[in-house]
């Protein structure tokens, strides 16, 4: 009976505890109370966490890439025209600030001249290609192809040796902006496949689309900018001027403006690829 007693009274007190805590995260979340303001900082215990928990989420999806030779000379000088293109202005660089962006936003996008230290390149190339959440750190990967992210990475291997001055030599030489990101020359263009639907809802948020529509099985806010797109496999015409078929649906992605001049919906910039898996995920929309 007194064990009995004593297990009664422990899944009291955790039952307590447990009712507590979603109290208390009730109140923090539904009450305000946590400053999202970019203008304040993390709370030192808020930060640590994250930062712990970044790191080993990017450890743990890392440890199967095996990074190529990163000594190439033509590799780090296209890595420098990246770098000089798509991260200097949050990171900085030997001698050089970041910009207004990156010197604002919370939590700090820190310098990446120490990053070989803390980093393995497979690390690095996880990191660029896929982002962070809620950190600012965009998704590379539909916008920079697989050499250009490994570039990046033998760049950032070199950056620890250079100093301000070797920095801006080095980056002297690289190709003048835009230099990278561009869409490659058709011999190059990996092989068109099928539109994919699993790929198609990843390209949905990694081109914004999103940001505008609200879309079932793709997070988001209550976006009210484009009308939502629940059903839209169903429409019998694609913005009041295409019949609704899959070629149209790419058209539309890719030539926005021309189809519709004047439209509130921006061309994207979508690649060919993206469009085709797009269209293959709106076309399970019922």
């Amino acid at each position: 009976m007194r064990k009995k007693n004593v297990l009664i009274t422990v899944a009291a007190t955790l039952a307590a505890v447990l009712a507590g805590g979603v109290l208390t995260a009730a109140a923090v979340v539904y009450g305000g109370l946590y400053n999202v303001a970019a203008s304040t900082q993390h709370l030192q215990p808020t930060f640590s966490v994250m930062e712990t928990a970044m790191r080993q989420s990017v450890r743990l999806r890392s440890r199967g890439i095996e990074a190529p030779p990163l000594d190439d000379e033509g590799m780090v000088l296209r890595g420098a025209a990246c770098f000089r293109d798509k991260c200097v202005q949050c990171h900085g660089a030997p001698g050089v600030a970041q910009g207004d962006i990156g010197k604002s936003m919370q939590p700090l996008p820190g310098p990446l001249v120490d990053a070989r230290r803390h980093w393995q390149p497979r690390d690095l190339y996880w990191v660029t290609r896929h982002g962070i959440k809620m950190s600012g750190m965009p998704a590379w990967d539909r916008r920079l192809t697989d050499a250009e992210l490994w570039s990046v990475v033998a760049f950032m291997h070199r950056l620890p040796d250079l100093n301000p001055s070797q920095y801006a030599a080095l980056v002297s030489q690289a190709p003048p902006a835009p230099s990278c990101g561009r869409e490659l020359p058709g011999a190059l263009l990996p092989a068109l496949t099928p539109g994919d639907a699993v790929r198609g809802g990843k390209a949905l948020f990694q081109n914004a689309c999103n940001a505008c529509h609200t879309i079932p099985g793709i997070t988001g806010g209550n976006a009210q900018v484009g009308p939502p797109l629940e059903g839209i496999a169903g429409r019998a015409l694609i913005a009041g001027k295409l019949a609704n078929t899959p070629e149209n649906m790419v058209l539309w992605l890719r030539r926005t403006q021309e189809v519709k001049p004047m439209t509130a919906m921006p061309q994207l910039g979508v690649t060919e690829q993206d469009a085709r898996d797009i269209a293959a995920y709106l076309a399970t929309l019922h």
